[in-house]
């Protein structure tokens, strides 16, 4: 049986947000998905989810069906700001927020610039640490360009292999199918915002429960790396998902949840 409710839209923030609910029970839980991937590439990750929490994945501004334009801000205050007005506009309270890679990094700065939301926790799924003289993450511009206007052209399955070789055929043709409402500005200027903002500063005012997770087979988050964001997070955990890299539930989804579901103290 299917957990999905429905797409809606609200006006928050200045802009249209689009979102999926699924579930619709339990506590609340909002996923913030990563740079290329618009909400509906997250369904079976909210699917799973939507048996326990009441689930909302978010189109982030300039992907999916969420606002787009060249006259929009791609920034990483206006995205944070737009987690925080989604969360308002929907009434939530005690809110589990899921940031994926851009997500981890959006939901960081979420915490510091609104501390008074309603906020459970946080679980940051291998967040780009990237940032002021800090080493570079660790992917290619051009991969994400090329992909998006071989989407924006129009591409099939058998293309997005060239880009994404160990997903599935099912994976492939979502992938394919939805890539091209990535704005390419917006990917653009939030790839280059991870050498620019400085998420180390935001960490010590993250004062809700936070789960660090790292890809076992990744270099996004280093074990340098989780040392230092846990010194600086006031209450925080890391754990690795061992058999995943960097797209941690397309690549070991039951070792995603089991990572989540101990975290929030039941099983996904």
């Amino acid at each position: 049986m299917s957990h999905y409710q429905y797409g809606a839209q609200v006006h928050a923030n200045g802009i249209r947000q689009h979102y999926l609910r699924y579930g619709g029970r339990g506590p609340a839980l909002v996923i913030v998905p990563g740079i290329t991937s618009p909400a509906v590439t997250w369904g079976f990750v909210a699917e799973r989810f939507g048996a326990r929490f009441d689930t909302y994945v978010q189109d982030v501004r300039g992907r999916g069906l969420s606002q787009a334009g060249d006259d929009l801000d791609y920034g990483l205050d206006a995205q944070a700001d737009d987690v925080a007005a989604l969360i308002r506009a929907l009434g939530l309270n005690d809110v589990t927020v899921l940031g994926h890679s851009m997500g981890g990094r959006i939901a960081i700065r979420m915490a510091r610039r609104h501390p008074d939301l309603p906020l459970a926790r946080l679980i940051l799924a291998d967040p780009p640490v990237s940032g002021p003289g800090r080493r570079p993450y660790p992917a290619n511009l051009p991969w994400y360009v090329d992909s998006i206007r071989a989407a924006v052209h129009g591409m099939d399955a058998d293309a997005m292999r060239e880009f994404c070789p160990t997903w599935t055929e099912q994976q492939l043709r979502l992938r394919a199918q939805w890539l091209h409402t990535c704005d390419e500005r917006a990917v653009v200027q939030s790839f280059e915002d991870f050498q620019r903002d400085d998420i180390h500063r935001d960490l010590p005012r993250v004062t809700v429960p936070t789960l660090l997770m790292g890809a076992g087979r990744g270099d996004v988050v280093t074990d340098a790396d989780a040392d230092e964001v846990l010194s600086l997070l006031p209450d925080a955990r890391f754990t690795r998902v061992e058999n995943a890299g960097h797209m941690l539930p397309w690549d070991d989804e039951e070792g995603f949840y089991r990572a989540c579901g101990d975290f929030l103290g039941c099983p996904i």
